[in-house]
């Protein structure tokens, strides 16, 4: 082949992964198989620098009914019913156009869920940006992707119907270059109504349904696989266009179309498009399939098979129907105004056997494309930083009164009140919505008909991963799970977006595997097993990667919906309790960030056990009925916890706290939380008995005043920097 090593680097494959495909192929590829190949062994498709270190996952549990593998995973939640839900990540193309490189994150997580036979019922995202405080501009930039990208998540998913309760947004320097835009959906279904994505039964028909094929997202699997330089910073055309309209449609027409015995798999058609669908799909039951490209819809003249193979185009799917029904699918998605074609059959070749007009262009092995995509042990290498900024203590900087430290804490963004984002999102439709956004710690919805609820939340700290990277993971999953906890509900899987740089350096190779470890341990020691999840590498712009951010969103259950706690305070004259253990832990914390500037130190201690015992005591003491309300505490620490929960309640607070140092209620230590309480005798009792520290702090007054060890606010100036900052920080070029 002429220009080989041009097009192989066009194509993002290397020459050993040429080499591996003459051996699959038994001889040289064609043009359009090179680009099948490029996309299925893009980093984004075939894992190939991360799977190593993703085998090994705890991923069972009695409650598990699907784990990793399929288009989401799925968990028993009583009655019948199960829930079905993953995360993924939409970075590269939110970047680069943000409306709708978030709107189509948004479409095709839905889609993930929906075509396992759930209908979605919640929505959540985590969001990364940079510094959007300055007036330089990076900073009008990065204010202006917070706008597109929330317009687009808003916008999607309100023409969809789901309400998006909840999720997390903050700020680093570090994604400048590369935010980061994680989207989480939920969905429910009968566990004896699951689908899945398989194409087996020789001479089953393959139906394309949805919207028409055109030329968007072209090479989006691809492009996602790599670094953003001088070099490649127009990559608009690879961005997909979405159409919730068109995806309301789909949801309701495969939901039709599941009450009947017609079909045997359904995929959705996402990352490489038509290419991965039907590979995945024919791969899992070991099958062939014949596909005419001819006859898929078009959207555009003149399309070429490569085109129709690798286009990203949104809102359709790719069903393998039962042999005599196809008629019947055809009818029921045709009567949603929505485009519907046999163009193929399941075959026992075990290829892939692509047409174009009668003449056969293409002609792969199935199974080999995914049993022999590459798996790389890359290098690893500890970071350098680590060592340098281990020894950082916050005794190594001058003094700042508590006052003065809570206030500029207070007022930046990553804690001020985001109701700027969450009121663009509707988040009572479906009217489930126990604990809606804005309303502290996990959000809640009903499981109508039922008395069950369900609770989530989407964590991580990047700073916390950027000082340790195996300890940052393993506290996202313990944060995740403690805001659950705080809700009355009982953690019981995740779902994760691992977001890192570029894995071809070392470096960040080993941030990844030490993320991987962390993960396992916290996820094993915790009993929450990992159910799905995505991988996205490559978050770096011209060698600037972002911190370490292994996002987690993490589920519970909780039998009694009208038990579902609220997180701020409730009645005055209600007696406030501190539960855990305080320590000087400022290593990575908010404290060190903004009063001076660093990211360094050490990350506090990790006790599992600790954890584990203030979710047991939260549940049960909620269960029995001695608790108004439970928040935990991370972020700027006790104080400002304690503030959020005044701001939101309108409640004013009184606490004193017994530390050490009086600059501890601002640490970032693990495996606390404040709750109220309303029977101090039963509590403390309870306490005793599971074995975990409290200390009664305080007291919720009637009073228009917060006031915690040596701070004190007037409660209305609060909640004017509370509710109204981030507006006017974000709007302020509009």
């Amino acid at each position: 082949m002429e220009n080989l090593e041009a097009l192989l680097k066009q194509h993002k494959l290397t020459l050993d992964e040429y080499e591996n495909i003459l051996k699959i192929m038994g001889r040289e590829p064609n043009l359009l198989e090179i680009k099948i190949f490029s996309s299925m062994w893009s980093e984004h498709c075939s894992y190939k620098s991360s799977k190593k270190y993703l085998n090994g996952f705890p991923t069972k549990a009695p409650w598990v009914i699907q784990g990793p593998g399929e288009n989401a995973g799925v968990i028993d939640i009583g009655e019948g019913l199960a829930a079905v839900f993953k995360m993924e990540s939409h970075n590269h193309p939110s970047f680069i156009e943000p409306y709708q490189g978030a709107a189509t994150g948004v479409g095709g997580i839905l889609r993930d869920v929906f075509t396992m036979g759930a209908r979605p019922v919640a929505n959540m995202n985590s969001l990364r940006f940079g510094n959007v405080r300055k007036n330089d501009e990076t900073a009008k930039h990065q204010r202006y992707l917070v706008r597109g990208v929330v317009a687009g998540i808003g916008d999607y998913g309100n023409c969809m119907g789901v309400p998006t309760i909840g999720g997390e947004t903050s700020f680093e320097e570090c994604y400048n270059g590369n935010i980061l835009v994680n989207a989480f959906t939920l969905g429910l279904v009968k566990t004896n109504e699951i689908f899945y994505g398989l194409a087996k039964g020789v001479g089953n028909p393959v139906i394309y349904v949805g919207s028409k094929t055109g030329r968007d997202g072209l090479g989006g699997a691809v492009m996602a696989s790599d670094s953003f330089s001088e070099e490649n910073k127009s990559l608009r055309p690879t961005v997909q266009v979405g159409d919730p309209f068109a995806e309301k449609l789909l949801l309701e027409a495969c939901l039709e179309l599941f009450q009947y015995d017609y079909i045997v798999g359904i995929q959705d058609m996402g990352a490489a498009g038509l290419t991965s669908s039907s590979f995945e799909m024919a791969g899992r039951s070991g099958s062939g399939m014949i596909m005419n490209l001819d006859l898929v819809p078009a959207r555009e003249e003149g399309m070429e098979p490569f085109e129709f193979m690798l286009s990203e185009s949104q809102e359709r799917m790719l069903i393998c129907a039962k042999k005599g029904y196809e008629d019947k699918v055809l009818e029921i998605f045709r009567k949603w105004d929505l485009d519907a074609e046999v163009i193929g059959e399941v075959t026992n070749s075990g290829n892939m056997e692509l047409f174009w007009y009668d003449e056969k262009v293409a002609d792969i092995p199935v199974l080999p494309v995914g049993e022999k995509a590459p798996i790389y042990d890359r290098p690893i290498q500890k970071p350098a930083y680590l060592d340098n900024i281990k020894a950082t203590r916050i005794d190594d900087f001058e003094k700042v009164s508590n006052q003065r430290a809570f206030e500029k804490l207070f007022s930046c963004p990553e804690v001020v009140d985001k109701s700027w984002i969450t009121q663009q999102y509707d988040s009572m439709v479906q009217t489930n919505t126990i604990k809606a956004p804005g309303s502290l710690d996990a959000s809640a919805i009903r499981v109508k008909g039922t008395n069950i609820a369900l609770s989530m939340s989407s964590d991580c700290n990047p700073r916390f991963n950027y000082i340790d990277p195996f300890g940052g993971a393993a506290a996202a999953v313990m944060e995740s799970g403690r805001n659950v906890a705080m809700s009355g509900a009982r953690p019981k899987a995740i779902t994760d977006c691992l977001n890192y740089g570029n894995p071809e350096n070392p470096e960040i190779m080993w941030q990844f595997a030490q993320g991987c470890y962390g993960i396992k341990e916290a996820c094993a020691a915790l009993n929450t097993p990992v159910v799905s999840g995505n991988v996205s590498l490559y978050n770096e712009t011209d060698g600037e990667g972002i911190f370490p951010t292994p996002a987690i969103a993490m589920v519970g259950v909780n039998d009694d919906a009208n038990a579902t706690l609220p997180s701020a305070f409730q009645n005055v004259g209600n007696t406030i309790y501190l539960i855990g253990d305080t320590a000087s832990d400022f290593g990575g914390s908010l404290y060190m960030k903004e009063l001076y500037g660093k990211v360094e130190g050490t990350l506090g201690k990790i006790d599992y056990k600790k954890e584990l015992k203030l979710w047991d005591l939260v549940i049960k003491a909620n269960q029995q009925k001695l608790l108004k309300c439970a928040k935990d505490v991370n972020v700027g620490g006790i104080a400002i916890a304690l503030a959020k929960m005044s701001c939101v309640s309108g409640l004013g607070s009184k606490c004193c706290i017994d530390l050490e140092d009086e600059r501890d209620i601002f640490a970032e230590s693990f495996s606390r939380a404040i709750v109220e309480v309303s029977d101090e005798e039963a509590f403390e009792s309870l306490a005793k008995q599971i074995g975990i520290t409290i200390q009664k702090i305080g007291t919720v007054t009637k009073e228009n005043e917060f006031t915690c060890n040596y701070i004190n606010a007037n409660l209305d100036d609060l909640k004017k920097v509370y509710f109204n900052r981030f507006q006017e920080l974000i709007e302020q070029d509009v």
